[in-house]
């Protein structure tokens, strides 16, 4: 017996050396990752994102996952990743292309959304239709649908017009209801569960019941497992913001059991909004963002999920039963399918690939791909503030990655540039933002950096063609460069710290206005992104 004990004992340490060892000696300080994503051998390393992925929700239909993203004012807004594994994802749409059909505030004429516009959602696959729903602060919920998800996606259909609501999320029960969960934020973050008619598009009057009110309380997932109803949220509590769950045999309640799934833990930012998600082959995962933002924003973690007493425990279980960080695991599933992130452009296409957002709804006649073929042309013109990039139209960005090496370079031709004109390369987060480009001053183009409002003017540029490069590590220092021939690069400004601001990570962006009229316009040849893994 005693020998036996000892076996046991022995393959139970050896079993667990790995996590141990992950745990308490190779967890990374925040954001000092060496090494993200997939390893090539079966097993993955958080974040398998190291990007402003904010408000994750996951579904699994068949053997592929599809996730979604909040995208603030940004457009086409709320974005929709694939993946065969739950490590590897690409970016394959965008549920909405007219981000003013939420608000005219959303328009390059107005600007003004800025830590406002499409918060958390939820994606869900019924009736052999993908089903979309999310809210803004301002405006209230809104739904959309499409067959397949790549889209194209209905027009947007409002489903709550009131102000204070968000995290909101749908569920269909086994008889093909449906309803809808959310979180009333201004009336104390009291939980609400709506019944919904058979299109979706309506909450049934009368069918209104709080299920739940704590500090903070949102995140909401609705799920059935084995005949139980389970009510995911987080909330926050003296340690800081933590998974939370709720369960009943009726979707109504009452919900009197709860269980705080993991751990608040700050050092890693507090994982907390996701999705919950069964493989094909019978295991549980749990994608999320960390909750609480430095430069690179609300990066993508997965991690496993543990039943132990019916609860979904998420993370490695404690001794408590209660859910911690882990920051490597064997993949969910191996399909042997790799995608990288896209970033690079040749603009060699008929629309723009789905990585891009602009700032803001763009101007539509202001940009073009087929003006100049292989090229992207960027119109300028006046801005709703002087010598404000934030209040600037025309600004195409994608995300930043926080890897330990980043290089952005893009060639310019600004022989279409006017008086008054500024273009160029940029990182920005709202407030802050940093500018490197071409300024055109009394017919004379020169160069100008442009660090949170303060400008340094630098040389004259004889010629028409110019390179602009950014290059950062973990840190988030980026250090703007130029060049005149594309090969010899000289560094130019002082290196910008990228920032957090208005719920968001740092943008790399291209830019082009004018401070005195509808004038002007450069081309792109490309936009080239190399990052380290």
């Amino acid at each position: 017996m005693q020998r036996t004990i000892l076996i046991y004992f022995i393959v139970f340490i050896f079993a667990n050396t790995h996590s141990f060892a992950q745990i308490n000696n190779q967890t990374p300080i925040w954001g000092q990752w060496e090494n993200w994503g997939d390893t090539g051998n079966g097993t993955y390393n958080n974040p398998v994102l190291p990007a402003d992925y904010s408000d994750l929700d996951c579904i699994r239909v068949g053997t592929d996952y599809y996730a979604v993203s909040s995208t603030f004012q940004y457009s086409p807004g709320f974005v929709i990743l694939h993946s065969k594994d739950m490590v590897n994802w690409e970016i394959i749409s965008h549920a909405v292309n007219d981000i003013t059909s939420i608000s005219a505030e959303m328009n390059w004429d107005k600007m003004n959304r800025y830590g406002k516009g499409i918060w958390a959602g939820a994606i869900r696959y019924h009736n052999k239709k993908f089903w979309i729903y999310f809210g803004t602060p301002d405006e209230g919920y809104f739904m959309t649908t499409a067959e397949k998800p790549e889209g194209p996606w209905q027009p947007l259909h409002q489903v709550l017009a009131k102000k204070g609501w968000d995290d909101c999320s749908p569920f269909w029960d086994d008889d093909g209801q449906g309803y809808l969960v959310g979180t009333n934020f201004s009336d104390g973050y009291k939980i609400h569960l709506f019944k919904m008619t058979a299109d979706g598009k309506e909450l049934i009057e009368g069918s209104d019941k709080v299920i739940h009110q704590s500090e903070g309380s949102e995140a909401n997932k609705l799920y059935k497992i084995n005949g139980i109803y389970y009510h995911f949220f987080s909330e926050v509590k003296p340690e800081g913001r933590a998974i939370m769950m709720e369960r009943a045999n009726n979707i109504y309640g009452p919900y009197t059991e709860e269980k705080q799934l993991s751990h608040a833990e700050k050092n890693f930012n507090e994982p907390n909004q996701g999705g919950m998600v069964q493989t094909q082959n019978g295991d549980w995962y749990f994608l999320t963002h960390h909750g609480t933002g430095d430069w690179s924003g609300r990066i993508m973690s997965l991690l496993p999920v543990n039943w132990i007493d019916g609860w979904p425990i998420i993370g490695k279980v404690g001794q408590d039963k209660i859910g911690s960080m882990v920051w490597s695991g064997k993949k969910p599933v191996n399909p042997g399918v790799f995608y990288a992130p896209q970033t690079s452009d040749e603009f060699s296409q008929s629309n723009l690939p789905q990585q891009w957002e602009w700032n803001y709804h763009p101007r539509t006649e202001k940009w073009s791909l087929k003006e100049r073929a292989g090229w992207l042309r960027l119109h300028a013109f006046k801005p709703i503030e002087t010598n404000n990039l934030l209040k600037a139209g025309n600004t195409l960005t994608q995300r930043t990655y926080r890897t330990k090496t980043n290089e952005v370079i893009i060639k310019l031709d600004f022989s279409g540039i006017a008086n008054g004109q500024k273009a160029g390369l940029s990182h920005f987060g709202s407030p802050a933002y940093a500018t490197l480009g071409i300024a055109c001053e009394d017919k004379i183009s020169y160069l100008e950096f442009n660090i949170k409002g303060k400008i340094t003017k630098g040389p004259v540029l004889k010629g028409k063609k110019l390179w602009l490069k950014s290059t950062w590590g973990l840190d988030g220092k980026s250090q703007f460069y130029y060049s005149i021939n594309g090969k010899k690069y000289m560094p130019f400004g002082k290196p910008y710290q990228m920032e957090w601001g208005s719920y968001r990570g740092d943008r790399i962006a291209i830019y082009s206005y004018n401070n005195l009229a509808d004038e002007g316009y450069i081309d792109v040849d490309y936009f080239h992104y190399t990052y380290g893994k």
